[in-house]
């Protein structure tokens, strides 16, 4: 059996030749369309990215544009400010699309410090459980003022019953009822802070920890929290906070949670929120105010100083 062609040459020659630059063809055109589903897939990915954002971004600006009706006592900053033996600064409820008030300036020896906080937030969990009872410490004694704002940024990541808004009302109905309990209240909510993406406290619990708090006016109190009675004023801050500029701080606005202003200037924090490097800033801010105040002479009893 010959297996030569006709003319004898031998099978592979022209044939194999051409048989292989078919498969090079072939090669390059699955290469060619790979190439163009890849390039469809990043293309779509930075597609569906960018829609994320507009998204987000979208829920605040649409679901939030809402009448912002009248704000909650002592907050007309959008802020609550505790000071001196954890009392509140008394103010007036911010009218309904009014813009908020900066809080007064404080005396030259005494700290001011603001945190916008979302309480579904981790990092703002974080940051409580680590620096919560030296700032705790430094207002009771007059050191420094404590100003918190309430947002609600992560209203759409608790499972669907809105635990960032409903808690950040929350806090408002305390402001408004029992301002002198407002800072043990706060610090109640991280204890045991739910997890993104799962159910928040129940507007049962956010009223038996604010009983717990030892809150005044618990009537008034449960009622505001189950009405949502400062909901849309929650809303109105949000967006306010997210345009910026934010009162009494160089900081042009917020842009993640938690965001922590030490006399105007942010805290850029490091993983860990380690209590002696905010004690640190502290006392960096603090020196900065006592060499542009020299008269003033602080009590060394009263600087914050760093954790042990």
């Amino acid at each position: 059996m010959s297996y030569g062609s006709p003319d004898g040459r031998q099978p592979g020659t022209n044939e194999v030749r051409e048989a292989a630059r078919e498969r090079a063809r072939e090669i390059r055109e699955q290469h060619r369309k790979k190439e163009r589903r890849h390039r469809a897939l990043r293309n779509g990915g930075i597609i569906v990215g960018t829609l994320a954002v507009i998204g987000i971004v979208a829920f605040v600006l649409t679901s939030f544009a809402h009448p912002a009706g009248r704000g909650p006592l002592n907050m007309a900053s959008d802020g609550i400010k505790i000071g001196a033996d954890l009392a509140a600064v008394r103010t007036a409820g911010i009218a309904a699309d009014a813009k908020p008030v900066p809080s007064s300036a404080n005396p030259s020896d005494v700290i001011d410090i603001q945190i916008y906080v979302d309480y579904l937030c981790p990092n703002c969990g974080a940051f409580e459980q680590n620096n919560g009872a030296q700032l705790a410490a430094w207002a009771k004694s007059g050191a420094a003022t404590v100003e918190i704002h309430p947002i609600a940024l992560l209203t759409t990541k608790s499972a669907g019953d809105q635990y960032s808004l409903r808690a950040a009302n929350a806090a408002a109905c305390v402001a408004e009822f029992s301002p002198d309990k407002f800072f043990d209240f706060h610090d109640s909510l991280f204890v045991g802070q739910p997890k993104e993406g799962q159910a928040g406290f129940d507007d049962r619990e956010l009223i038996s920890r604010a009983q717990r708090a030892g809150v005044t006016n618990i009537v008034k109190i449960s009622d505001c929290i189950n009405h949502l009675q400062f909901g849309n004023w929650v809303k109105a801050a949000t967006v306010r906070a997210l345009n910026g500029p934010l009162p009494n701080s160089d900081v042009a606005a917020v842009s993640t949670t938690p965001t922590i202003i030490v006399n105007g200037k942010q805290f850029k924090y490091s993983a860990g929120f380690d209590p002696n490097e905010f004690a640190q800033f502290v006392q960096a801010a603090s020196g900065a105010m006592y060499n542009e105040n020299s008269s003033a002479s602080p009590s060394p009893s009263a600087t914050p100083t760093p954790a042990g």
